[in-house]
């Protein structure tokens, strides 16, 4: 069981690497059990893309969850059930893999409201909460500038007890190309709104890989080279973004010659790692490369009826010598009374 200490609420024992730097926080000692967690990363100002520091210290293991896709599409009520249902849950932290809010607007006030709306309901999580951008929320140039400016970078790493997390931006495209498909995604949205004369499947959109595959710029995999590089000797290694960068296509009709990520499995090669993304709003998993790699349903995002692939879940992984990870349906996590938590959202800003 995690230790506890009533006069301090929730105690941590962390150590944090800034750089070269190192600070030591501990609390209750005499009442701490089990090793200290380590959290280490290479931000020393700005924004940060989580929310706090505060971990509760661990035991030989730890267990940390993900949540999918809000959007686009989003149901009123889940994602705050699921809040609910983490902090009964309780992990160490939680990550997501993206889609956090609707987005697709360059409009600033627009953005800042859903961005608060987003934020009230995780904010509400007992424990700390990493931000992961996705389609919705990197449709375009200004809400990449919206989000440097609130959550600092877009791709980022940390190390947790000797487990490296690398957060992948599959939005990463050149300004011009990132135009393009907005401009795209804008005409193809009004097309199915009604707004415009077309059909979707014949929209230029459509046809764009990036829509399902996503995209990687060359320094971002620098970036995630270098930290491989840096940490070579980590337990375990995660790798989590939006779109699934280490696919060639889509099962579907898209297609593309090379996957970015392939370059970055190449650095993998000898590690033990899992891959893990969203964007489909339907789970599956395979194995490729002799490891796992897995798209996540939803937690609060559009559902095809009828698809069994579609459900709204969290995941909880258990970090022993090896993860165990466990996908959670979140209509069979009930409250102690055997209901399910109340799924109720604050007021919109």
């Amino acid at each position: 069981m995690k230790s506890r200490c009533n006069t301090m609420g929730r105690n941590l024992g962390i150590v944090l690497g800034v750089l070269a730097a190192t600070g030591i926080w501990q609390g209750c000692r005499d009442q701490q059990k089990g090793p200290e967690p380590v959290f280490r990363h290479d931000l020393s100002e700005g924004p940060r893309p989580w929310n706090s520091e505060a971990f509760e210290p661990t035991e030989t293991d730890f267990t940390f969850a993900i949540i999918s896709d809000l959007n686009g599409g989003e149901r009123p009520g889940v994602f705050s059930r699921a809040v609910a249902q983490l902090n009964q849950l309780d992990p160490t932290f939680v990550l997501s893999v993206g889609d956090l809010i609707d987005g697709g607007t360059e409009d600033e006030l627009q953005l800042q409201k859903e961005w608060d709306f987003f934020d009230a309901r995780a904010d509400k999580l007992q424990m700390p909460f990493f931000h992961l951008g996705g389609n919705h929320d990197l449709t375009n140039v200004k809400m990449r500038e919206f989000w440097a400016r609130r959550y600092g970078p877009r791709y980022y790493h940390f190390v947790f007890d000797n487990v490296l997390f690398l957060m992948i931006d599959s939005e990463d495209y050149t300004e011009d190309r990132m135009q393009e498909i907005y401009q795209a995604r804008d005409s193809a949205i009004r097309i199915l709104d009604g707004e415009l004369e077309g059909s979707y499947p014949e929209s230029t959109y459509y046809r764009m890989p990036e829509r399902n595959l996503g995209g990687m710029g060359s320094e971002q995999l620098t970036y995630f080279r270098e930290v491989l590089q840096q940490y070579p000797d980590v337990r375990w290694t995660f790798l989590l973004m939006h779109k699934p960068l280490w696919l060639r296509n889509d099962g579907m009709s898209l297609s593309r010659d090379v996957a970015p990520l392939e370059a970055l499995e190449t650095a993998l090669e000898g590690r033990k790692y899992t891959v893990i993304n969203g964007h489909f709003h339907r789970f599956s998993h395979r194995k490729r490369n002799g490891m796992d790699y897995m798209i996540l349903g939803t937690t609060g995002g559009s559902q095809v009826e009828g698809d069994s692939t579609a459900f709204d879940h969290v995941s909880l992984v258990r970090m022993g010598e090896t993860p165990v990870i466990t996908h959670l349906r979140m209509d069979g996590i009930l409250q102690a009374e055997g209901h399910l938590p109340p799924a109720q959202d604050p007021p919109r800003p």
